[in-house]
């Protein structure tokens, strides 16, 4: 049935040639005379110093780097408060009112809610200097 495949395929099935016999270029492990096994004592005057050996690099692992960049944030928030406090001083701040204790601070209310309607609400109360 090959006898019919087209030449190209018959090459793939012709077989090759034989390998031809090559005398061993060495002897065989087994007839080999070596000197032994010896240890490093020759090699050790090869070693480095010790002494001028680098110090090994210290490679920061992901939750350093975290800890410092928050270390650092903390320290830069702490540093601006301290500049922030030291250039604080309430007597010449224009929005300020007159007596802190007087001052009131009104949260959650709607956005329809107009500064005429609080003035009003707040009004049966006292007079109200500021809204």
């Amino acid at each position: 049935m090959t006898q019919f495949l087209p030449p190209n395929l018959l090459a793939l099935f012709k077989p090759r040639d034989p390998i031809p016999f090559l005398p061993p270029v060495d002897k065989l492990p087994h007839e080999k005379r070596t000197a032994g096994y010896t240890g490093i004592a020759e090699f050790v005057n090869q070693f480095e110093d010790p002494a001028k050996t680098p110090a090994p690099v210290k490679i920061k692992t992901r939750e350093e780097r975290r800890a410092e960049k928050r270390q650092q944030k903390a320290e830069a928030t702490a540093y601006k408060l301290e500049q922030d406090i030291a250039m604080w001083f309430p007597a010449k701040n224009p929005n300020a009112t007159a007596d802190p204790y007087k001052t009131l601070f009104v949260a959650r209310i709607n956005y329809d809610t107009s500064e005429a309607k609080l003035r009003r609400e707040f009004e049966m109360y006292g007079p109200v200097k500021k809204v």
